[in-house]
């Protein structure tokens, strides 16, 4: 479970590499072109997945423009991604569409988006502050959505592009603990499947990236360690794999230890069967 929100700098690069798609990855994309390298925004960019994608990405040759709330950290990733940056907290009125046009006066186009921001909240629901509720919405799903409305019409334009929005296993099966967090990740799966839908035939695909338990600063921000044994932390880079994967793929959805995919596929099928292991074991 993850993520969080960057002016200045130039982006650059190339890089052609492309990995073969097998027959299974073919099927999945919903209509739209895998990609090559182009330009790509990534929030959530100061730390965590959305450094980990920002360095992925421009090994592999894309120019990017990075977002974050972290001034320090931004800049910090993007001297290794070579990337322009927009220092921002989304949740300001009106960030996304500073941020956009920051992008595109940046780069030209976006043929990309890796959505990574977030927030998280650990503890019973009664005892949430009425700000902590408010900051996971916002960041989670409002700004996401915000963003997306903003970068979609001129993907549509031109007829090619991708979103990629990172999920979390808590938005696919719900954790004890962590409702709200649940709530809002939830709603983003749902979210990229409407748009998926939508977007069919414009050549603009939609990915739904769902990691399990992240190797990142996510739990230390959230105030409350992660204390379970299982799923174990996988590190932020494995994720940033899976969104390569999805990108140059064209990925629908891609479940981060691939294992957790069965869970989610547990609950669907004997959902109270489901409901009682997760009573019992957490």
């Amino acid at each position: 479970m993850p993520h969080a929100s960057s002016r200045a700098g130039t982006a650059g690069a190339s890089g052609t590499r492309t990995p073969a798609v097998s027959a299974d990855d073919a099927r999945e994309r919903p209509g739209a072109a895998a990609q090559r390298p182009g330009t790509a925004l990534v929030t959530g960019a100061s730390s965590g997945i959305g450094a980990a994608v920002a360095r992925r990405l421009s090994a592999e040759g894309w120019r990017l423009v990075l977002n974050g709330r972290d001034t320090r950290r931004l800049a910090e990733t993007a001297a290794r991604a070579s990337a322009a940056v927009f220092p921002e907290d989304l949740t300001r009125p009106a960030a996304e569409r500073r941020l956009t046009r920051f992008a595109l006066d940046a780069v030209g186009r976006l043929d990309l988006l890796v959505a990574c921001a977030g927030v998280g909240w650990a503890g019973d629901f009664t005892a949430m502050s009425r700000r902590a509720f408010d900051e996971v919405m916002e960041v989670n799903l409002l700004t996401t959505l915000r963003l997306v409305r903003q970068v979609v019409p001129p993907m549509v334009e031109a007829g090619s592009g991708r979103v990629v929005l990172v999920g979390s296993l808590a938005g696919a099966v719900g954790v004890r603990g962590e409702a709200v967090y649940s709530a809002s990740k939830a709603a983003v799966a749902v979210f990229a499947d409407a748009l998926r839908y939508e977007l069919r035939g414009t050549g603009v695909g939609v990915s739904l990236v769902v990691p399990g338990v992240v190797d990142t600063p996510f739990f230390d921000r959230r105030g409350t360690p992660y204390a379970r044994t299982r799923p174990r932390p996988v590190p932020p880079e494995r994720v940033a794999d899976a969104v390569w994967r999805a990108v140059v793929r064209g990925r629908n959805e891609i479940y981060v230890p691939g294992w957790l995919r069965l869970p989610a596929r547990v609950r669907g099928a004997a959902p109270g069967l489901y409901r009682r292991l997760a009573a019992t074991f957490g």
